[in-house]
């Protein structure tokens, strides 16, 4: 650390801060901004949230004992200044491998006690860690930080409703409300809130609601007459109850959230109380730092490496994965109008702003609530649209029941887009998008494109939209693409990649998705050890393509590459296909072992599992080797590799 931090640098732990007066924790909070902004501008991560929840965080950590008193982070990726308040103050390797997590992990400290890094899930955390105490008689504190983003997801609502029910459980819920989650908040409670907020146009908002809140069962009667009833007083209407008092839970707010004596009074009423308490506090995403204030479209939510002065890149990665399949949507959005789009509180990270700009009428985004979000893209193909739902791939496990039961059951045509599918790396285990071609396989009718580069993501993604009477799935890589891979022939409806100069080939390689380039290095290793092959992309790798058992019967082996787990994925679906057409012949399947990976590159992580061109074809070697009955020495990752 350099000169300009010297009182950070004096932060080992918590208690720490309880020496220092009002003065000393001004200058601490300007030091932490100043540091996160020269620290991530180096590495790349969360920069606008973390400046944002500064002074939340010294106050937490200064009324709370962590780690005795539980302090939790929903979605965790706001925690980098809790990091550095709990002796984590070396940023040089953060997201890195060996080096700090962007999110808390129990690896690196007692402090961290869940590492939550998918939205709208800390309340139930809190619920249950409050429960634990209650029942063993411990005097611990439990308090839950979560944005008024990851209030959009029900699960937070179900939390909720089960943490109002115990009025002598303590339980301290800070809503951080900066409006935005990645992009502006939006949606009902984001309009609640900003109610909250200010009194401008509180008498309209009120009568908009009314008619809605009446008809709504059971809550929107009670809740109607608390909204009405924060009239009665200047008192009630600068701090009114609303929908949180309603349900049973102590309201305390809205409060600055950079006003560090404020944030400590009210978390020390909080804490005094004895029943769950919620602390409303405003604070503003990328504070202290003009160009992420500048930064309309997510306030610098995430960045990769920047000029520390100006924001800007330091360098291009060229075309990603992403921005193909932006530019396409707009195109069949021009073409086709019912063509819609669906993101859950990512426009810009899943690509749909620019189809937003040119079709705002035809973009729904249903905040972090992913559920919710494929039920309505069946209600939405019910009506007559199709609908593309855009969402990480790691993300749509949490709305597996909804695309089984909803979308697949009533045979509707939507379309789900699944972005950063693989092995993502840097983000760590929660953002690897590594089980949807496993979980996906057991759907009836549901249909997988994995696109090998950028012109097959455009042809993938027209084929799915075609198909107006089952769910389809088009899933891509993170980062840039990769140049054209071309087809040399097809079988069915699988593009032949490379064929043996002459002959029967001995291994048929099938490449799924962005792995092509790498299959066609592993193809070229073989052949100098004198195996010939045979390259295959299914493009639709499920259903499993009725020509690929007829083809995998002309050659010794067959081989599969996924950048998914192996569980379930491709290559078990392969193997189910060949066994049922009676089709006998060694396969290998090469893919994610089912194991969650620590954070790291992707090509490190590659090289970690074995899913490398060196590694695969060392092992194709040995399978054909014993086929052969040849036992002697089978060459070494390295040794095919110089060969």
């Amino acid at each position: 650390m350099g000169d300009g931090w010297d009182l950070l640098t004096r932060i080992k732990g918590p208690r720490d801060l309880d020496r220092l007066g009002p003065e000393q924790l001004e200058q601490l909070a300007r030091e932490i901004r100043s540091y996160l902004v020269d620290a991530v501008s180096k590495t790349g991560g969360h920069l606008g949230p973390n400046l944002g929840v500064v002074e939340l965080t010294i106050a937490l950590h200064r009324v709370f004992d962590s780690p005795k008193d539980k302090v939790l982070f929903d979605t965790g990726h706001q925690s980098y200044v809790h990091k550095l308040l709990t002796g984590r103050q070396d940023f040089t390797k953060l997201k890195s491998k060996g080096g700090l997590s962007g999110y808390p992990s129990r690896a690196e400290s007692e402090h961290d006690i869940i590492e939550n890094s998918h939205a709208s899930t800390v309340l139930g955390w809190a619920d249950g860690l409050a429960k634990a105490n209650e029942v063993l008689g411990r005097d611990d504190h439990v308090v839950a930080v979560i944005g008024d983003g990851a209030l959009t997801g029900g699960m937070a609502w179900e939390a909720l409703n089960n943490i109002a029910a115990a009025k002598d459980r303590p339980l301290v819920i800070v809503v951080n409300d900066n409006e935005r989650s990645y992009a502006p908040t939006i949606g009902g409670l984001a309009n609640h809130l900003a109610t909250l907020r200010t009194t401008d146009g509180y008498e309209r908002f009120l009568a908009r609601g009314k008619d809605i809140l009446e008809r709504t069962p059971v809550v929107g009667r009670p809740l109607y007459e608390t909204l009405h009833g924060a009239k009665k007083g200047l008192k009630d209407f600068i701090a009114p109850q609303g929908m949180f008092e309603d349900l049973g839970l102590k309201y305390v707010g809205p409060i600055d959230g950079h006003d560090l004596e404020a944030m400590e009074s009210a978390l020390q009423r909080a804490k005094r109380f004895g029943g769950p308490v919620i602390i409303h506090c405003l604070t503003e995403k990328g504070r202290g730092y003009q160009p992420a204030l500048q930064d309309e479209a997510d306030r610098f939510h995430a960045v990769g490496k920047i000029h520390p002065d100006t924001g800007l890149p330091i360098a291009s990665s060229g075309v990603d994965w992403t921005s193909v399949f932006g530019e396409e949507m707009v195109k069949l959005g021009n073409e086709r109008a019912d063509i819609v789009a669906i993101t859950a509180a990512m426009l810009q990270p899943v690509g749909l702003e620019k189809f937003a700009k040119a079709f705002p009428d035809r973009v729904y985004d249903v905040g972090i609530a992913e559920q919710h979000g494929a039920v309505s893209a069946a209600g939405l193909a019910t009506g007559g649209l199709h609908p593309v739902f855009a969402v990480y791939a790691t993300f749509l496990n949490r709305a597996f029941d909804q695309v089984l039961m909803d979308v697949a059951l009533h045979n509707c045509g939507v379309t789900f887009v699944l972005d950063r599918a693989g092995i993502t790396g840097t983000d760590g285990a929660s953002h690897n998008g590594m089980w949807d071609m496993s979980i996906l396989q057991c759907v009836p009718g549901l249909r997988i494109a994995a696109p090998r580069d950028a012109d097959q993501v455009r042809a993938q993604l027209r084929e799915a939209v075609a198909v107006d009477d089952a769910p389809t799935v088009v899933r891509f890589s993170k980062g840039a693409v990769g140049p054209a891979v071309a087809a040399v022939g097809k079988i069915g409806g699988m593009d032949v990649l490379r064929r043996p100069a002459e002959g029967t080939a001995d291994v048929l390689l099938v490449s799924v998705g962005a792995l092509a380039p790498m299959c066609l290095e592993i193809a070229d290793l073989l052949d100098k050890q004198g195996i010939s092959t045979t390259v295959v992309d299914p493009r639709w790798v499920k259903p499993v393509d009725e020509a690929l058992a007829p083809l995998a019967d002309q050659h010794r082996v067959v081989v599969t590459v996924e950048d998914n787990s192996r569980a379930g994925g491709v290559g078990s679906a392969v193997a189910q296909s060949l066994r049922d057409a009676g089709v006998d012949i060694p396969l290998r399947d090469f893919g994610i072992p089912p194991r969650f990976l620590d954070h790291a590159s992707r090509k490190e992580l590659l090289a970690e599992i074995g899913l490398t061109a060196p590694d695969i074809a060392r092992q194709v070697t040995g399978l054909v080797s014993r086929i052969d009955g040849r036992l002697a020495d089978v060459p070494s990752a390295e040794e095919i590799t110089r060969d």
